[in-house]
């Protein structure tokens, strides 16, 4: 009876009819979870690759023992993290704000990196009473999709991605003229390159996904600048078709965690007049392979 008695009750997991994306209740995440239940949410969050948790009002201390959980704390470079939190980022906009929707394009966290991160954590502080939703797309789905011609072609290309766009001395955010309440980090340093696989095997599912996105991604190796445009704006369009696309609707104290190795997302605006504030972490990942 005791060793049943201090058996952990399975999470509740209600799952969107895609499979991809899921909503885990029943768990109070400010303290750590048992062994048998984190491996539970480990197990979904690689079935279903975006997982949330309502009714979790987190302070710091608890969002980053949640994430440590998961793994060591990945590498956030270019946007200043809160001061006396150093792996804590907070995506602010303010009411007044004109600035464009941070995160507002198809993408995977850092995919520029070496090691780009596995997973994303984002904590929901302030939500507007309208708008906001985050977007994602099933990498999974969009490459089993593909003809077996395309699966074959893309299986021996590697894409070149760099920060350079967005986060480069002479990219969109050095060149914005308007306020922004979070402060972005321009560097030369954002303009290096890594290539990774086009179509990438995640470590722990086995599956493969597309692992190109709109925002870091340049080019492909071995190809002309034409074709590589028009290779990747197959692509880029072919991932985000609706029938690949969850959105996600935000409430107060909710958590979210995404898998950056199989999923892009995209942040919507749609809350001019309002504020909006989130806190995210990353969890390091992997080479990409």
């Amino acid at each position: 009876m005791a060793e049943t008695a201090l058996r952990a009750p399975p999470i509740r997991l209600k799952p969107n009819p895609s499979g991809f994306g899921a909503e885990i209740t029943g768990l109070d995440l400010s303290r750590p979870l048992p062994p048998q239940t984190l491996a539970e949410v480990k197990r979904a969050f690689a079935d279903h690759s975006v997982v949330w948790f309502p009714d979790q009002p987190l302070n710091h201390d608890q969002l980053e023992a949640f994430t440590l959980q998961f793994g060591a704390f990945g590498d956030d470079p270019y946007v200043k993290p809160l001061a006396d939190r150093p792996h804590i980022l907070e995506v602010r906009r303010e009411s007044e704000e004109t600035a464009s929707v941070f995160g507002g394009a198809w993408h995977s966290d850092w995919s520029f990196q070496d090691q780009p991160p596995a997973a994303t954590l984002l904590h929901a502080k302030i939500v507007p009473p309208s708008g906001g939703d985050t977007l994602y797309a099933d990498g999974y789905r969009a490459y089993e999709a593909l003809s077996p011609a395309m699966q074959r072609l893309l299986g021996g290309l590697r894409a070149v991605h760099s920060a350079g766009r967005p986060y480069g001395s002479g990219g969109f955010y050095a060149s914005e003229t308007v306020k922004r309440s979070m402060q972005i980090l321009p560097s030369v340093e954002a303009e290096k390159t890594h290539a990774h696989p086009v179509v990438r095997t995640h470590p722990v599912s086995g599956r493969r996904a597309l692992f190109v996105n709109l925002v870091y991604t340049l080019g492909l190796e071995g190809m002309t600048v034409a074709e590589s445009a028009a290779l990747l704006g197959f692509l880029f369009q072919h991932m985000t078709q609706d029938a690949f696309v969850y959105r996600h609707a935000w409430r107060t104290d909710m958590l979210t965690m995404w898998d950056n190795r199989c999923a892009l997302h995209n942040a919507t605006g749609g809350y001019d007049g309002h504020r909006r504030v989130m806190h995210r972490t990353t969890v390091a990942g992997e080479t990409p392979v």
